[in-house]
């Protein structure tokens, strides 16, 4: 397991339990790195002085926040005193049934793991949380930012997953879309026969990245000095409206053909 990325306290009634977070997700895209195109020099960034042009050290680096034409400079103390117990500590507010949060409001997961002393209080609350059916919603401050989350079992952990505050999702009203019909016309009737054909029980392990393993295979190609191959130009297909229903008839009949 890698190191720990933020260390405090779930705060659940009058209960403290200390834990430590790590990241529960990792990147499967290839680590691919920039280079010049003329001679494959790696490309590096510097943090650069804007005033002098010269590097300047990590250690070095301030935040800083504009007011007028000067910089507010704010050290380490001054987020803490913004909200000293939101930084050690994940809040339960309440408790909410999963299902009424919408998916467009999740955001990241972390796997959470109790210090020794607080394993019981850990315990007893996963599987609370397991027997009620239900989640704790939560704040916290990570990296200087408050961030709302849930608190939920998955298996034997407690997994955090940051949700988004509702002032952070975009509305909807510039985005162009048909009608919301509430007909039941014979062409959704269609497609609903077809979603209904091709529904089957989740399983995430039938889902693979396949694209990292074929631009893998391509690397490893041409690092052999295999000959480079152009891909078929792809068109998108667009189905006219009076299409519809004989694109649904012919998509059922090629299901039950697989099938």
């Amino acid at each position: 397991m890698p190191r720990s990325i933020w260390t405090g306290a779930i705060s659940f009634g009058l209960i403290n339990i200390p834990v430590k977070v790590y990241s529960a997700i990792q990147d499967s895209r290839l680590n691919l790195d920039m280079l010049d195109s003329k001679d494959h020099s790696n490309i590096k960034f510097k943090r650069v002085n804007e005033n002098t042009g010269k590097e300047v050290q990590f250690d070095d680096i301030v935040k800083g926040y504009k007011v007028g034409d000067e910089y507010v400079v704010l050290e380490p103390e001054d987020f803490e005193s913004a909200d000293a117990k939101k930084t050690k500590t994940i809040e339960i507010l309440n408790f909410v049934k999963q299902a009424e949060i919408d998916s467009i409001y999740y955001e990241q997961p972390y796997y959470l793991e109790p210090d020794k002393s607080g394993e019981k209080a850990y315990g007893l609350l996963r599987d609370a949380l397991s027997a009620s059916l239900k989640v704790g919603v939560t704040t916290f401050v990570m990296r200087n930012k408050e961030s709302l989350a849930i608190l939920k079992p998955y298996g034997k952990v407690i997994v955090l997953n940051r949700i988004r505050f509702e002032q952070e999702i975009r509305d909807v009203k510039d985005i162009k879309t048909p009608v919301v019909s509430k007909a039941k016309t014979k062409e959704q009737l269609m497609a609903v026969k077809l979603i209904e054909q091709l529904t089957e029980k989740f399983d995430i392990s039938k889902y693979k990245d396949t694209y990292t393993n074929k631009l893998l295979k391509i690397i490893k190609d041409k690092a052999k000095g295999g000959t480079k191959t152009r891909p078929r130009k792809m068109r998108v297909v667009h189905t006219k409206t009076d299409d519809l229903m004989a694109a649904l008839q012919a998509s059922l009949s090629n299901k039950r053909k697989a099938s």
